[in-house]
Parts: C-alpha cells; sequence; structure tokens
C-alpha cells in the first residue's frame, strides 16, 4: 500500500504534503531533520492521510493537492474525511 499524507507543524504552523509506503517510519524522517522544508521544524504530527494500491495513484493525488497550494483545501480535506 501506499499512502498520500499531509504532516503540520505547530512550530512553524505549515503543512507538509508527501507520499510513502510507511508513514510512521517518515514522520520520524522528518522530525529528525531528513528533508529541506521538513528539517524547519521538529514537531511534525500527521494530519491526513489517503491509501492506494500503487505508487503512481499517490503521486498523482499528492500532485493533486500541492497544485492546489491552498491552505483552506488542504483543511477541508481533514474535515471531509471526518464526516465519513
Amino acid at each position: 500500500m501506499w499512502f498520500v499524507y499531509i504532516l503540520y507543524s505547530k512550530l512553524i504552523d505549515k503543512y507538509y504534503t508527501g507520499y510513502t509506503h510507511d508513514i510512521a517510519m517518515r514522520i520520524e524522517r522528518h522530525n529528525q531533520g531528513w528533508g529541506n522544508f521538513t528539517s524547519k521544524a521538529n514537531d511534525w504530527q500527521l494530519y491526513y492521510s489517503e491509501e492506494f494500491d500503487t505508487k503512481g495513484d499517490a503521486i498523482k493525488r499528492e500532485n493533486e493537492i500541492k497544485r492546489k497550494k491552498s491552505r483552506k483545501y488542504i483543511e477541508s480535506l481533514s474535515q471531509i474525511k471526518d464526516k465519513k
């Protein structure tokens, strides 16, 4: 399984979107300073995730979310998931 995930850092009040096959490991690495953008904070927490059968589908969804460039859109994803 592959996942698209959105992390949130309260410290810098920012979201980060990525894809992985192991969310727990990725969050740990982001909090250890791996990655350029996420090295700015060490309090990243999982805000939202979606599951996909293929890496290609996960990448497509990640790019779709990133193209929106919208904090409102990201915050609406969590609300939509909570209603399901």
